[in-house]
């Protein structure tokens, strides 16, 4: 049985999401440390920590990471946040997953897959380092 959310709760959903792509940080982690599921994802799988790795926002990435997300979730198109981080060059984001455990081997295209692809070769030495 699938329930279907009111325009309210959608509303706050999204705006959730635009936090995470915003780096609104210290707002984000409130909602969360008051309740938000910190692996909350969009309709295409897209996690808050894979938002805020996307739109290259390390302050975000380390404070989601700290409250439990998950580093490994993949979205609907097999791409895990150390990936979209590395697309960026992001090299704190990609420090800071990497400290969390997250694998440059994991997802399709993997964080090495894109580092290697993109030309990024800054972002192939923190992989490899890991």
């Amino acid at each position: 049985m699938t329930e279907e959310l009111d325009a309210e709760t959608l509303e706050f959903a999204h705006r959730m999401f635009d936090l995470a792509r915003d780096g609104a940080t210290t707002e984000l982690a409130g909602y969360v440390d008051a309740g938000l599921p910190v692996n909350l994802t969009n309709e295409k799988g897209d996690s808050l920590l894979i938002l805020a790795a996307y739109h290259a926002h390390p302050e975000t990435v380390a404070a989601l990471l700290a409250r439990g997300a998950d580093y490994s979730r993949v979205n609907d198109r097999g791409q895990t946040a150390l990936a979209a981080a590395v697309f960026r060059s992001s090299g704190e984001a990609v420090r800071a997953l990497l400290t969390a455990g997250a694998d440059p081997a994991g997802g399709n295209p993997s964080a090495m897959d894109t580092a290697e692809f993109f030309d990024l070769p800054e972002m192939l030495t923190l992989l490899r380092g890991a």
